[in-house]
């Protein structure tokens, strides 16, 4: 048998740890066999300050010398300062210097590069890991146990593999007494529960009846210690969950903390830490990632008038949560008391939710190819900046630059894309044409990228002019490359119908001109970012004055898509036909154009997206002028295997969560019949009907969230703020739970008493303010292009009484 032999591994987990005043990186990989606990050699926590700073920082330092270690590498910065690497052998020492360097106004360089991640960024790896296990390495380890490699020799590798993953939920009441706790896998379903003091229940499978075991304990310490057991037991990948870091994970250590319990649901039953910072809770979980399915659908880009639990089940799966009072908090405790099994199959009715949505979604999958591409961890919402760094920065560093720091004051913002007045209207044959992804085609055409602004100003008489004095290298750059490689995946991802990478390398690839633009990122710089947006607005702007000077009439533009009307033109064909040749012919034009203005290739691809057979394009409120990012249409889509035609509403009242069912409704029927030319005055007049007769009491509720503690507002108070504050006021007289405090959803109408929430309605409906402020305006937009007045027509329905 060999020595050793190579093994393969997915990162699940990362962090530090000191040991004998050195530090170490630890990775916990998921293989073939199971978890492996990989231990570095020592490491060295690093950052850079300019050279002509080093003596100032000695003699300011002068307690922490000892215990840094600098060195002239030959690094400078993008501006061409000379930089001293600085290196330490523990963390402690490198935050006190970062904490000292602030207070003197010395400026670090990279500074705030955690660890791990400089570790793994340097070594290029990204997910997937390669290393070295001996045969004999913890020959005595117990066989359920992970094995430990210690001086662990890591590379990059292409390890691919499926997660086991379990799904938790918990029940309390506002005391964070706990309930129970759900748990819901492939091979584990399970609740347990607290006995509740008046009512008699018992454990196991209660008769077969249930999908799940039900176990009871005696006190919320023994649930505590019984969840834990389980945890060690099912020993899962991943632990998932809605709202699992900010509430579940931050309850249970809460809990555990007041029973003085230690919270070991890590491998090797280590301990996990829950920490609070800023808007966002950091849960770590030795060997084990945890991931919220909130977080995990917003960095997929999904987007819902709500992220609750019951709202996303029911657009993602047509299934809603067991309990659908209003009150929530109020069902459980009932429930809890008066029919323990009933709340134990709420309980795990959410935990088998969340396991369907990321079936259904696929969120693990793409947040592991996500890490794939940008060395991600698994458990991370957002962090554009993070893998544009941990992708980049390497790269930077191998031709001696590093990055630069991020303004203190957020940076001047970038021109944002461009907007084309629109020509409002109701037209037939409207056609849309697309650039496939403009801004990283932008990227790739025109050479940006921070280490090729640097080594274009350098050498300005060869390089590729940007905007705002910029100029770029034709030669030396990154991101460009970058960009190519990612581009060439996705369209093999696209071969395959692998839509999770495709989807993830969109994202990716889109992300880095916001990266570039924003203040967060040390590469920051307004040239970068403008030459970006301003080339595009050069583009878009080119190709609407081409399409005209062809005989057709441009009614929007809007970043990267134009509106061309096409009606009565044939030149090129019927409307599809127009769509398709106007695209060639653009590309053709953007091809000549580049190669003689700038002698480079063109990447800008223009597509023919789609025809709108009607198309309405709506004025800004109270004005003639044409709106922006608002419009409606009619188009051919397939579904199912048959062709459809579809209104699509984009910015409107239909797709906006300010406004009711009622409006939304109103809006879809009247536009579904001015563009199939069908009467609308009769049902103007019945929906009116029906408003003031009371018959859609139930359709003209407002719903909007909390963003903040409701006892912040108080200069102004939007109609949702006053309902809730009213109805806090008659919970507290009655001696009941206040339920809008904060970060809340606000169910609402509007009465002749002003706005009340729906379960403390005391006045009648304002019949008056859903009429003028809902259904008038969505008809004042439309009407006038078809001759008709909406007053006109209410009016005509009153004289009939």
């Amino acid at each position: 048998m060999p020595d050793s032999v190579i093994k393969q591994g997915f990162i699940l987990n990362k962090g530090t740890f000191h040991r004998k005043g050195k530090v170490y990186v630890e990775l916990w990989v998921r293989t073939d066999e199971g978890a492996v606990r990989l231990v570095s050699p020592a490491q060295y926590p690093s950052c850079f300050v300019a050279s002509d700073q080093v003596e100032t920082l000695k003699q300011k330092a002068t307690s922490l010398v000892n215990k840094l270690k600098l060195s002239d590498d030959g690094f400078t910065t993008l501006e061409q300062v000379a930089v001293t690497t600085i290196k330490s052998t523990a963390e402690t020492a490198m935050h006190q210097l970062r904490q000292l360097a602030f207070a003197e106004g010395i400026t670090l360089y990279e500074a705030d590069i955690r660890l791990a991640d400089r570790f793994l960024m340097e070594r290029f790896i990204y997910g997937s890991v390669e290393f070295i296990q001996s045969a004999r390495s913890n020959s005595s380890h117990k066989e359920a146990e992970p094995i430990t490699i210690e001086n662990a020799q890591v590379r990059p590798g292409q390890y691919r593999c499926t997660f086991s993953a379990l799904s938790i939920d918990i029940e309390c009441n506002e005391h964070e007494d706990l309930f129970s706790i759900a748990l819901a896998s492939k091979h584990v379903n399970e609740v347990i529960l607290v006995r509740p003091p008046t009512t008699e229940i018992k454990s196991g499978k209660i008769d077969g009846r249930l999908p799940f075991n039900l176990t009871v304990v005696e006190s919320e310490k023994a649930l505590l210690e019984t969840f834990f057991n389980h945890v060690e037991h099912i020993d899962p990948d991943v632990l998932l969950g809605w709202n699992v870091k900010q509430f579940d994970m931050a309850v249970i250590a809460r809990r555990s903390n007041l029973h003085r319990l230690k919270f070991n649901i890590g491998r090797q039953q280590r301990e996990a830490t829950v920490r609070a910072w800023e808007d966002q809770t950091l849960v770590d979980v030795p060997g084990r990632c945890v991931i919220d399915g909130i977080e995990a659908l917003k960095t997929m880009t999904y987007h819902f008038e709500s992220f609750s639990l019951d709202h996303v089940s029911e657009s993602l799966l047509g299934e809603n949560k067991l309990i659908q009072s209003d009150n929530k908090l109020e069902a459980i405790k009932q429930l809890y008391h008066a029919d323990p099994l009933a709340l134990a199959q709420y309980n795990f009715k959410d935990t088998v939710l969340v396991n369907r949505i990321e079936e259904k979604t696929h969120f693990i999958d793409f947040l592991a190819l996500r890490s794939a591409l940008t060395g991600l961890d698994l458990s991370r919402p957002g962090g554009s900046v993070a893998a544009f760094l941990n992708v980049y920065l390497p790269k930077l560093h191998r031709k001696g630059y590093v990055a630069g720091v991020r303004p203190e004051n957020g940076g001047l913002a970038s021109p944002g894309g461009y907007v084309m007045r629109s020509q409002p209207g109701l037209y037939k044959d409207v056609l849309v044409l697309d650039f496939k992804s403009l801004y990283p085609s932008i990227i790739r055409t025109f050479k940006i990228d921070p280490y090729g602004l640097a080594e274009g100003l350098k050498d300005p008489t060869n390089a590729i002019a940007g905007f705002k004095g910029a100029v770029f290298s034709r030669t030396n750059h990154f991101l460009p490359d970058i960009i190519e490689n990612l581009w060439l995946q996705r369209d093999e991802a696209k071969k395959q119908k692998d839509a999770p990478r495709s989807q993830a390398i969109k994202i990716l690839m889109n992300s880095f001109y916001g990266v570039l633009g924003s203040g967060g990122c040390p590469f920051y710089d307004p040239r970068l970012a403008s030459s970006i947006t301003l080339r595009g607005h050069e583009i878009m702007q080119t190709t609407a004055q081409w399409i005209e000077e062809l005989g057709y009439t441009v009614i929007y533009g809007d970043t990267d898509s134009t509106f061309v009307h096409v009606e009565g033109v044939n030149t090129l064909g019927d409307a599809k036909e127009t769509g398709a040749k106007l695209a060639q012919i653009i590309n053709r034009k953007w091809q000549e154009e580049l190669s003689r203005r700038f002698a480079i290739d063109c990447h800008l691809e223009i597509e023919f997206e789609s025809h709108f057979s009607t198309f309405f394009m709506p004025t800004i409120r109270g004005s003639s002028e044409g709106s922006k990012k608002r419009y409606a249409g009619v188009k051919t889509v397939v579904n199912q295997g048959q062709q459809v035609d579809t209104l699509i509403f984009k910015g409107l009242e239909n797709v906006r969560s300010d406004w009711t069912a009622m409006a939304k409704t109103f809006q879809y029927e009247l536009y579904q019949r001015v563009f199939s030319q069908m009467p609308v005055e009769n049902y103007i007049q019945q929906t009116i009907q029906k408003i003031r007769s009371g018959m859609a009491d139930s359709e003209l509720i407002y719903r909007k969230r909390l963003r903040k503690p409701l006892a912040s507002y108080t200069k102004t108070l939007p109609p949702h703020v006053k309902a809730a504050k009213q109805a806090d006021e008659i919970n507290a007289q009655q001696g009941s739970p206040l339920r809008y405090q904060s970060n809340t959803s606000i169910a609402y109408v509007i009465t002749l008493q002003g706005p009340q929430t729906i379960e403390h309605t005391q006045a009648p409906l304002d019949y008056d303010h859903y009429i003028e402020k809902q259904i008038k305006p969505i008809a004042d937009s439309l009407l006038p292009l078809i001759g008709l007045d909406f007053e006109h027509i209410v009016n005509d329905q009153l004289s009939l009484f």
